[in-house]
């Protein structure tokens, strides 16, 4: 753990699966929450109603990320390649603009997501980026390229950030906190395969592990063959993952 001192957070992408687990994890830890999310969305949010403060709004919007990051000490963002008009590098240099200096920002996406080009992908894995990709651009719904462009301008920048890298994703109870390599095509993550629950549970943990600042750790869950295989569930050799 860090030394960092966390009391109000920011979750851009609240309503989604990921950014509910996200909220509850950071309510258990007694964290005062601002979600942000389409206001059509703000229903799937009832859960929490009377614990959190809503902003609703398009998260690439910086007027509203403006208000809703105002006085967070950490913001945590679900970047979503939807549409074709730059969402995910929107709401990325949304918060970059806007969140307090020193904040913590911690940012999700996928595997694809490389920081140095020293990732290894299976055939698999780069074929099926390669369909998503083109099938994405043809139905005017995903836009997967604005997804590197938001965390290359988050790697440029100055700012306290991590880049979580999500494996492929289930649903079911807590195994932990995953194991995470900082690349893709170490055994440790062979086996792609992570709860979401846990996911949003490295994110929040991520808020104060000043081992992750600056770091884009790529995930996967710990109790997955892979991770007891090379880790005996422990975490990352020599990277504890907390």
């Amino acid at each position: 753990m860090g030394g960092d001192r966390v009391e109000k957070v920011c979750i851009i992408g609240a309503s989604g699966k990921l950014g509910q687990y996200m909220v509850g994890h950071a309510l258990e830890r007694g964290y005062e929450v601002v979600g942000v999310c389409r206001e059509r969305s703000v229903p799937k949010l009832a859960a929490f109603e009377g614990r959190i403060t809503v902003v609703p709004g398009a998260t690439n919007d910086p007027e509203v990320i403006r208000r809703a990051v105002a006085g967070c000490d950490g913001v945590l963002t679900v970047l979503m390649p939807w549409g074709v008009r730059q969402y995910a590098s929107g709401t990325a240099q949304a918060v970059l603009d806007h969140a307090r200096p020193g904040a913590r920002l911690v940012f999700s996406c996928g595997w694809h997501i490389t920081r140095d080009g020293r990732d290894r992908y299976s055939r698999r894995f780069s074929l099926g980026l390669r369909i998503a990709t083109v099938l994405g651009r043809l139905v005017r719904a995903v836009e997967i390229d604005d997804q590197v462009e938001a965390c290359r301008r988050v790697f440029a920048s100055g700012t306290r950030w991590t880049v979580v890298r999500g494996s492929d994703l289930e649903e079911g109870a807590s195994q932990g906190l995953p194991v995470w390599s900082q690349h893709v095509g170490d055994p440790v993550l062979a086996s792609n395969l992570t709860r979401r629950i846990d996911f949003a549970l490295f994110m929040v943990e991520a808020l104060t592990t000043d081992a992750l600042v600056q770091e884009a750790p790529a995930i996967v869950g710990r109790l997955t063959p892979s991770a007891l295989a090379h880790t005996g569930g422990i975490g990352h050799p020599g990277k504890p993952p907390a």
